[in-house]
């Protein structure tokens, strides 16, 4: 039977292929102006759609530097030559500025194939005040000017009244004053067909058969930064109430979770960050630890069962942009996963991997490559016990709210080279922020943070193994 629904997917997609050519954006040939940088600046303008379905604001979109107002254009290159029948502008903030389209086929001359007639009442809107481009933090990445809540995303589909042959580049014109707000285009496709390019999440079917996802009671608490014992009998968790953060958990009891109780001072002993990052049979790592720049101290560190402190963790030449970082360990702790923010980061927090030195001490940062990281947050890794298992949260792909929970698989030894992330799917993603995953593999149930109604709570769902390891 599973043969079955497999071909008849497969002769599904191939049909799907064979009806309509699709190419996304490979290269910006020419463009007016950008912000600059990893984040906004053209280049997020190739590649497929990762700012929408959801619209919004987005690091992963080109934003000019007078995306207020004006004019604006972008002259963007395709892989192959091919038909064209229509040209998709993404416009996830604002949509409805798109003015002139023009396509050049191979003889290095732009000529137009669709535009926008404005009517000369259409009234047009100019900043009120200039675009900050200051320098901040210290981080190359510039300012942008925040946006007035005018969100409107949208995709033009032009149509055009003929197709033309070979077309192996397009030019877009703006007019980024005919709609109020902030403007940024995630992305330009072309088809030989006239059904209208849309953007799909990355998921897979299984994950939408999944049961829906029940909230673990901790009474009025703001949980973060769930784990679970190896053994699967106690959940820790930390509360983000107060300004000391601190780190509760529940036990295990007739199969349900016990009413939270705040944890041994020993493991809250600091101000503020006090959470724990690992949990295995042999050892703890708890975040909040001072530590000294230029060390390779981390703020994080080793205790036993007992939650005694037996060491620091410390990573070679380790830096860290942000204040908050985000760790995932194996059972052996040779290898972590660590969530931070560099000078090598795509955009914000991206995942980089380390392994254990024969002192103790961890190897450099090596990023986990473009696939899994965006120009957006890649977060709370959590790596499975097959080493290849990658959940994390992110803001940087397609998704179904503004942060959702994805997996990624690890296909080689070198740890960079990565599946591209899956959408966990609507059953464990909402239309809000979904993050800090944690798998609990005894008892195969998926543990994360959730906002319902503006309030942070913990949700968990059953996913078996089957669905969410590796598969060869």
């Amino acid at each position: 039977m599973k043969k079955i629904l497999f071909l008849s997917s497969l002769l599904l997609v191939l049909f799907s292929l064979n009806a309509q050519q699709v190419q996304w954006a490979s290269k910006a040939i020419k463009f007016s102006s950008d912000l600059g940088g990893k984040q906004n600046g053209v280049k997020r303008i190739l590649g497929r759609p990762d700012a929408f379905p959801q619209g919004g604001l987005s690091p992963n979109a080109w934003m000019p530097k007078d995306a207020l107002k004006g004019y604006e254009w972008v002259e963007v290159g395709f892989e192959n030559p091919q038909t064209v029948k229509q040209v998709a502008v993404f416009e996830n903030l604002n949509a409805g500025c798109v003015v002139r389209i023009a396509v050049d086929n191979g003889s290095g001359k732009y000529q137009t194939v669709w535009s926008r007639k404005v009517n000369y009442k259409t009234p047009t809107f100019k900043a009120a005040i200039p675009a900050d481009r200051k320098y901040y933090f210290k981080r190359k990445r510039r300012k942008i000017q925040e946006a007035p809540e005018v969100l409107n995303p949208g995709i033009e589909n032009a149509i055009l009244e003929e197709a033309v042959s070979g077309v192996v580049a397009v030019r877009v014109e703006f007019n980024f004053a005919l709609l109020p707000g902030q403007k940024q285009i995630d992305a330009i496709g072309i088809s030989d067909s006239e059904i209208p390019l849309e953007a799909k999440i990355n998921t897979i079917p299984a994950f939408e058969t999944l049961a829906s996802a029940e909230v673990v009671s901790v009474g009025n608490l703001i949980p973060s930064c769930v784990v679970v014992s190896p053994n699967g009998q106690k959940l820790f968790f930390t509360d983000e109430t107060n300004d000391k953060e601190i780190i509760y958990s529940c036990s295990k009891q007739n199969g349900q979770w016990s009413a939270p109780v705040a944890e041994s001072d020993l493991l809250n002993t600091n101000n503020s960050y006090n959470f724990l990052a690992a949990c295995q049979t042999d050892f703890f790592l708890k975040s909040g630890k001072s530590f000294a720049k230029g060390t390779g101290e981390t703020g994080y560190e080793f205790l036993d069962k007992n939650y005694q402190p037996i060491g620091l963790l410390k990573i070679a030449a380790y830096a860290n942009y942000d204040e908050t970082s985000s760790v995932s360990m194996t059972a052996d702790a040779k290898t972590l996963v660590m969530g931070i923010e560099t000078d090598m980061t795509q955009g914000g927090h991206d995942l980089y991997f380390a392994t254990k030195k024969e002192d103790g001490t961890y190897t450099y940062l090596q990023n986990l490559g473009k696939q899994v990281n965006s120009a957006g947050e890649e977060a709370s890794p959590c790596l499975l016990s097959d080493q290849r298992t990658l959940l994390f949260s992110s803001d940087g792909f397609s998704s179904i709210g503004d942060n959702d929970i994805y997996v990624s698989y690890r296909l080689d030894d070198t740890w960079k080279k990565w599946s591209a992330p899956i959408n966990l799917g609507s059953k464990v993603n909402s239309n809000d922020y979904d993050g800090n995953p944690f798998y609990d593999e005894k008892a195969e149930v998926l543990y994360f943070t959730s906002l319902i109604e503006g309030k942070q709570v913990i949700k968990a769902i059953a996913i078996s193994k089957e669905k969410l390891l590796y598969k060869q």
